[in-house]
């Protein structure tokens, strides 16, 4: 696999990286996988065995609903979601009921909130703060690919303008759950996701905005890849939480990297 832009391949180096987000992309796997990975990566980081983590990937057709989620707002049978073979997962995330599928690049950052991060005033930073973040590195990536993009007041999420009769779209979900001042699950971005998907379920619990895609919203000759798009995420994550993005392989590499670097800053 090749590091994205901006990221640079990890090797194990001779001094201990602060200020670092390691990034591990992941391809497309099912739901149960991506949830068990990013388990595991939390349990690394609230052990301290990792630093901030990354993780990128996308998932087969899937329903999650999150801690505040109306069951009213899936609007296909149980019958024809089980006949299209999409699952339903209830999670501890916040907000509603999402959708993520093919073409959606979801993000999972796994940070430690009492971590030197921008905006910290206290001893972690808020909740609602990593959020803004989180929307910012999304925005930037949005504007990568040509479309203006912004946040709605009392609305968490990515939106696009409105023009005319046209109402904004939401082209990013947001969704997080902090435990132990560790952060898990993230985001989806919509980059060339079959939008008519979104139809099974009432996106967010909001019915009165609807959802676009990069590929839709983009002015660019060529539509954005699913790999372009996570190459930009993962700078903007990046540049937005000031860090230097290395890029692993593995999951193996990734909760073993800090042990050897632990192991070869002790030898000096």
């Amino acid at each position: 696999m090749t590091a994205p832009c901006g990221a640079q391949r990890v090797r194990c180096s001779n001094t201990l990286m602060p200020n670092v987000l390691h990034l591990l992309q992941l391809g497309r796997v099912s739901y149960a996988e991506g949830l068990r990975v990013m388990d595991e990566v939390v349990s690394a980081r609230k052990a301290g065995a990792i630093g901030d983590t990354l993780l990128l990937l996308e998932h087969p057709p899937v329903l999650t609903l999150g801690r505040n989620a109306s069951r009213e707002n899936i609007l296909a049978s149980d019958e024809m979601l089980a006949h299209k073979g999409v699952e339903v997962h209830e999670i501890n995330r916040g907000g509603d009921v999402t959708y993520h599928g093919p073409g959606q690049l979801v993000g999972y950052p796994i940070f430690d909130l009492r971590g030197d991060l921008p905006g910290k005033r206290g001893p972690h930073l808020g909740p609602v703060d990593f959020v803004r973040l989180m929307e910012e590195a999304l925005i930037l990536t949005c504007k990568d690919f040509g479309v203006p993009a912004q946040r709605i007041c009392k609305l968490t999420g990515v939106w696009t303008y409105a023009g005319g009769s046209i109402p904004e779209k939401k082209i990013a979900a947001i969704g997080v759950h902090v435990s132990r001042a560790i952060t898990s699950h993230g985001f989806a971005l919509n980059v060339t996701t079959d939008l008519r998907d979104f139809q099974w379920i009432v996106p967010c619990g909001i019915a009165d905005k609807p959802v676009t895609s990069l590929e839709l919203e983009s002015p660019l000759e060529s539509p954005p890849t699913l790999a372009q798009a996570a190459n930009k995420v993962a700078a903007n994550f990046g540049r937005v939480f000031q860090r230097q993005v290395l890029a692993v392989e593995t999951l193996q590499e990734l909760l073993t990297l800090r042990r050897a670097e632990t192991e070869i800053y002790t030898e000096q």
